[in-house]
């Protein structure tokens, strides 16, 4: 493996078609402003390197990044790429990832709206990330202990899992399909409204409007806090081990929950059993029908 050391690169396509290199304490910069450093490139290894240009891998097959830092300006980092590695890396550039396949992440720093578009097969360990539309039209995904801030998460997302997460999202999970989130707290508005399969377990799920219009939803063992007009239109097995404030016009189902503020059903076509365990001595367990 020829290693290239110490150099700083600027003009286009600087290491085109490469194969079998090893790029150490480089930075991909200067006032050439070229692009797509590493096109077409195969079997590349990146460490303590440098990136401010713009689309520096696009068509690579196996790539290793270690320890680098892609700034803002490095926008559409990684695109038509499989079988990459990215350890302790800062990702900071719109559209970082997109139509990738075989990626494996951890101890990463993601900024990056529309990052992760279209990518198959990711696994995720121990990373934070800010973003918008954040992993849109992807599948295969296997997240761990990785924290998420952003509007518009895991939107149309398929066969996919996460364990020990923390994600402060709105509009999470719509039309998600045959997805489990596992020991994980999901905060936002409007959780998981159109989804499909999709399976919360031993969650603590917080805000306003969640889990509207789903099929074959199942919460199980989840914290509910603030959760208002939940459930409407949805097929749903739940159980719920804190009071929920109001539960809307559930299409089929059963959820058991210690206590509801306020059931709601202004409609007709809505057979979801509401069991209240444990009735609030301030609401009764009563029934109120919306005009």
């Amino acid at each position: 493996m020829k290693t290239i050391q110490n150099k700083t690169f600027d003009e286009e396509r600087a290491l085109y078609g490469s194969k079998d290199i090893l790029v150490s304490d480089c930075a991909f910069d200067g006032p050439a402003d070229g692009e797509s450093a590493f096109k077409e490139c195969e079997n590349v290894q990146i460490e303590h390197s440098f990136f401010n240009l713009r689309y520096p891998f696009w068509h690579n097959h196996g790539l290793k990044i270690h320890n680098s830092e892609m700034t803002e300006l490095c926008r559409a980092a990684l695109w038509y790429s499989d079988n990459i590695e990215i350890t302790d890396t800062k990702l900071h550039g719109i559209k970082a990832l997109r139509e990738c396949s075989k990626v494996n992440m951890r101890g990463c720093d993601i900024v990056s709206p529309e990052f992760g578009w279209s990518v198959n097969d990711i696994n995720m360990e121990d990373c934070d990330a800010e973003s918008e539309y954040f992993m849109m039209r992807s599948d295969n995904l296997h997240f761990s202990n990785v924290r998420m801030k952003g509007k518009y998460s895991f939107q149309y997302i398929e066969d996919s899992a996460f364990e020990n997460c923390v994600f402060d999202t709105k509009d999470a999970f719509w039309h998600a399909k045959n997805t489990v989130i596992r020991n994980s707290v999901v905060k936002g508005e409007y959780l998981a409204w159109y989804c499909e399969n999709v399976t919360f377990e031993n969650c603590k799920i917080i805000g306003t409007q969640p889990l509207c219009y789903c099929k074959g939803l199942k919460i199980i063992n989840c914290e509910m806090i603030d959760c208002d007009l939940a459930f409407e239109r949805s097929e749903v097995q739940a159980t719920v081990t804190t009071p929920v404030l109001s539960i809307k016009n559930p299409l089929s189902g059963r959820i058991v929950v210690p206590s509801v503020g306020e059931i709601i059903r202004d409609i007709t076509n809505t057979d979801g059993e509401i069991v209240e365990t444990e009735k609030s001595k301030k609401h009764n367990s009563q029934t109120c029908v919306c005009a």
